[in-house]
């Protein structure tokens, strides 16, 4: 399990329903199955991922989250989660706003496209790889980058209320100076939120 994925696990109360959109291998469900007594669903588009999760004993559905989730019912879940997913998607506003149509709250990660490595590179002509953007751009599955002040914009305009923030670097420490410049020092963000 990423080292994030841990930290979010924190945020999950015993018992949950969860979706986990673009599970990977299912390491965070077989972990909340495990650990937190969760119940809940995968879903991945990589057929290898798919036959992980059936190793790991995790519920997985193959399916394209640019489709959307119109195959679960409004509040089926407590919590859906978006893993290092969103930038790779088509309509992100969309998918957040689906996620928060089938769970109750929704937790999802992504590389900060506003930390200073990143500036540093745009400014010297180039699009940024770092060690969460490992890719370059033209082989990358990242087609909608954003920062932290980008991701909380989009929040407020959808009605959508954070209710926990974390700022990591990449080893997924965070500081005070993290916390206070989240835009400028965190490579990854992590948010927990709801509708208002």
């Amino acid at each position: 399990m990423r080292e994030e994925q841990t930290l979010i696990a924190r945020w999950i109360r015993n018992g949950s329903r969860v979706l986990d959109l673009g599970c990977g291998n299912g390491a965070l469900l077989a972990h909340l199955k495990s650990a937190r007594g969760v119940s809940g669903y995968g879903i991945e588009i990589d057929s290898e991922n798919i036959v992980r999760c059936l190793e790991a004993g995790v519920n997985v559905i193959q399916s394209d989250l640019d489709r959307g989730l119109s195959d679960f019912d409004d509040d089926s879940f407590d919590y859906v989660i978006m893993t290092q997913t969103l930038q790779a998607t088509r309509y992100p506003d969309r998918l957040l706003r689906e996620m928060l149509r089938v769970g109750r709250e929704a937790i999802v990660t992504f590389p900060n496209f506003g930390h200073w490595k990143c500036r540093l590179q745009v400014l010297t002509g180039r699009m940024p790889v770092t060690r969460h953007l490992p890719n370059t751009w033209y082989n990358t599955a990242n087609i909608h980058m954003c920062t932290v002040r980008d991701f909380e914009a989009l929040c407020a305009s959808e009605g959508l209320e954070i209710l926990e923030r974390e700022a990591l670097d990449s080893a997924h420490r965070t500081t005070a100076a993290m916390r206070l410049l989240p835009n400028l020092l965190a490579e990854i963000a992590l948010y927990r939120f709801r509708r208002r």
